[in-house]
């Protein structure tokens, strides 16, 4: 099966994460898949709405880490080649669109995930599902936007805490929080995150490009941000702390950190 799929009808654009036996895990097929579908996107003129979802029971568990640790193995220095490569691409892509985006988020959404959730402009997420950060669990600190989405969404206090102490927290917390907009039951969050996407689709989308325009131009620029979070993971990867902890994910083990 291709990793992400993509379709086009009635204007609106569909976008579909596809690994549900990896609970929908970045490796470099699916993050390749999304940026050529993300493409597609913006040169298509008919879209006038776009759907980000995901097969399975999660939407996303952020970097596959087994894919990672090869990197890390391989060429450590060049590991996270893929923040600049794919996920800040990924995130300014999405941002980018002038259409509105809906993303339908299921069970877990962490790690970059997270920050593809939230470069949408509508949250939908069903009652069940859960976010989380996870990146201090393995010696990093943020990437994929979420140190201005989130600041954006919930403010400087509760994004420090979220970010470091990893807490994961439920769909009925994320909407009390502002994290986003929409929570639905189980068995009506795909189509109910999918009627907001086609209501969006029917309507005023010059008017909606201008909301979005002037919403942006309110927020410190995207870019900065995502460029501060590829600068500082990069020497965090070279840590003892981070190839550690990757391997104890892996190894299914709790990690001990030196702050080495």
């Amino acid at each position: 099966m291709d990793s992400a799929t993509l379709t086009v009808a009635d204007g609106l654009a569909v976008l579909t994460l596809n690994r549900p036996e990896a609970a929908n895990a970045l490796d470099l097929a699916l993050k390749t898949a999304l940026l050529d579908g993300l493409r597609a996107i913006a040169a298509d003129d008919t879209v006038r709405a776009v759907l980000i979802r995901a097969e399975g029971r999660n939407f996303c568990v952020g970097q596959d880490l087994g894919e990672h640790a090869h990197a890390l193995t391989r060429s450590p220095e060049r590991a996270m080649d893929t923040v600049a490569e794919h996920y800040n691409p990924l995130i300014s892509g999405i941002a980018a669109l002038e259409v509105p985006v809906v993303a339908a988020v299921q069970g877990a959404c962490v790690g970059a995930g997270l920050g593809l959730a939230l470069a949408a402009d509508v949250v939908v997420a069903a009652e069940s599902a859960s976010f989380a950060t996870a990146f201090t669990a393995i010696g990093l600190a943020s990437d994929s936007g979420l140190t201005r989405t989130l600041v954006d969404a919930i403010g400087a206090v509760r994004t420090r805490a979220f970010l470091l102490l990893g807490t994961k927290i439920s769909a009925a917390q994320a909407l009390d929080w502002g994290l986003i907009a929409q929570v639905a039951a189980d068995d009506e969050a795909a189509a109910s995150a999918e009627a907001v996407a086609r209501r969006l689709a029917a309507g005023p989308t010059a008017a909606f490009a201008a909301v979005k325009s002037l919403v942006a131009a309110s927020l410190p620029p995207l870019d900065e941000a995502l460029e501060r979070e590829r600068a500082g993971a990069v020497p965090l990867a070279a840590t003892a702390d981070h190839t550690g902890a990757v391997e104890a994910f892996l190894a299914k083990r709790r990690p001990a950190f030196t702050g080495r």
